[in-house]
């Protein structure tokens, strides 16, 4: 019997041959709430160059495993699960969590366990400056995006631009953004207004913006509120230009706007998903192809692309790697081609990509350049 049981716990404390050991990567994001659409669309694209190293046999011959937590877009709770994930999972990194104040309720962890969050999908500026020593951008600033937008109104001719502002730190730091556009071309809103997070009410807000007689509204937020202020200033007959920011590229948000999806125009932080002409692009459509998809989203690409710079860290970071080691890793990409775009880091430099470009919903419920 002391035989049986002393092989029984050796069978235990030995893995079977060719059984490969799992690199551990966390997640924590709304997949249920107003963002769930775009988190399942960016993880989907994750997954897709994920799944690719894991047929390869891996990173230096080993698999990644990503574990996701749901947060339902809620700060807290993206703390609490990220919290699980570096503690009682003991994840080597974070990777892709979304959203503004849920990256800020998670900041303090990193520090904390001195651990990467990889890839965050946020364009926060507070993300970018000071640089944190644990966090690696991947994706353009929000403001750069909101800038850009409202420029790109300004140059088309459209003088009355209202603004509609999700009231927490994503609204402001795109707001800044948005200000500096308006500061550029030599204009103000004529609206700006703010809606709750949790529980937007555009009811009063809506008539303001037709009292003005907006020519074009640029809403700051995320999701279904942006869906639901779409839909209230279509049905109090407005017919302004919308715009919003890349945090709502996904087909997902396309579907959510229904009969008023055709004409929004939507920030991009990646190039054009349709054109194979981009290296990344390609790559990411010959392999869903190979699932049996037929092309990816501008959401899909968010996190294909973020996938590649995490690879890159993990394979840097040598067999078994530490969270040390992989910050050590993450900060000595130089040049790294992710398939016509370059990432580089520092420790003075998290920023990642500057890329940014406008979008517009056509009448085949996609988006076009």
């Amino acid at each position: 019997m002391q035989l049986k049981a002393w092989a029984a716990a050796l069978a235990v404390a030995i893995p079977a041959f060719g059984v490969q050991a799992q690199i551990l990567i966390g997640q924590t994001a709304g997949f249920s709430g107003p963002v769930a659409a775009g988190v399942k669309e960016t993880t989907d694209g994750a997954l897709l160059y994920i799944d690719a190293v894991n047929a390869r046999g891996g990173v230096n011959g080993q698999k990644i495993e990503l574990i996701s937590l749901d947060d339902k877009f809620d700060p807290k709770l993206a703390a609490e699960n990220a919290r699980e994930l570096i503690v009682e999972k003991k994840v080597a990194a974070l990777f892709l969590n979304r959203g503004t104040p849920h990256s800020q309720a998670i900041m303090p962890l990193l520090a904390e366990h001195r651990i990467a969050m990889v890839a965050p999908s946020t364009g926060a500026m507070v993300l970018h400056e000071p640089v944190n020593p644990y966090i690696f951008n991947v994706r353009a600033t929000y403001q750069r995006e909101a800038e850009r937008a409202i420029r790109h109104l300004s140059l088309i001719g459209l003088e009355r631009i209202a603004v509609m502002q999700v009231d927490d730190s994503f609204g402001a730091d795109s707001m800044a953004g948005a200000q500096k556009g308006f500061d550029g071309v030599g204009k103000q809103p004529v609206v700006l207004e703010k809606f709750d997070r949790a529980k937007p009410d555009f009811a009063p807000i809506v008539p303001k913006i037709v009292k003005a007689d907006a020519q074009a509204v640029m809403i700051i937020g995320s999701g279904s509120a942006v869906v639901d202020g779409v839909k209230a200033l279509r049905a109090a007959g407005s017919r302004a230009q919308v715009v919003t920011l890349s945090n709502n590229a996904s087909a997902g948000f396309i579907k959510s706007l229904g009969e008023h999806a055709r004409g929004v125009i939507v920030s991009q932080v990646f190039p054009y998903e349709r054109s194979l002409s981009a290296p990344i692009v390609k790559e990411a459509v010959d392999l869903i192809r190979a699932k049996g998809g037929t092309e990816v989203s501008p959401a899909m690409m968010e996190g294909f692309a973020a996938a590649k710079v995490l690879v890159e860290g993990l394979r840097r970071a040598g067999p078994n790697p530490s969270r040390g080691q992989i910050i050590s890793a993450l900060n000595s990409i130089r040049n790294f081609d992710i398939g016509g775009m370059e990432i580089n880091y520092s420790p003075t430099d998290h920023t990642g990509l500057d890329y940014a470009d406008l979008s517009i919903i056509g009448p085949d419920g996609k988006f076009r350049r």
